[in-house]
């Protein structure tokens, strides 16, 4: 796999192992709880990590991270949005909201909360 690939090109390679799981609530209710259960395993690995005196498997990690943005390609997709989308989407309220970059004063003094 290339490092140039686009995050549309992804989703569009994710769905086809996405299968069937009926309505439109049914593939939202699937995709939220493996989202969840996906980012949940990779917390996990970190609190083994840092509290358990694990090794940090960068391998394990890399899969981890991969199953959350395939839920993520997958429940953006139910919801009618493409990845690069959700990525633009999330780049402008950053930018907004941090737009000489992130700073503790301005997360304490946000005008959006």
């Amino acid at each position: 796999m290339s490092d140039d690939l686009t995050l549309n090109t992804y989703q569009e390679l994710a769905l086809r192992t996405a299968g069937n799981h009926g309505d439109f609530a049914r593939t939202l209710i699937y995709t939220a709880l493996g989202l969840n259960g996906e980012a949940g395993e990779t917390a996990e690995m970190i609190k083994k990590a840092f509290f358990h005196g694990h090794e940090l498997d960068m391998d394990a990690l890399k899969k981890e991270l991969g199953d959350v943005l395939w839920y993520t390609a997958v429940m953006a997709d139910a919801l009618g949005l493409t990845l690069a989308e959700v990525a633009q989407h999330n780049v402008d309220k950053l930018a907004q909201r941090y737009p000489q970059g992130f700073s503790e004063e301005r997360s304490r003094n946000r005008d959006d909360q």
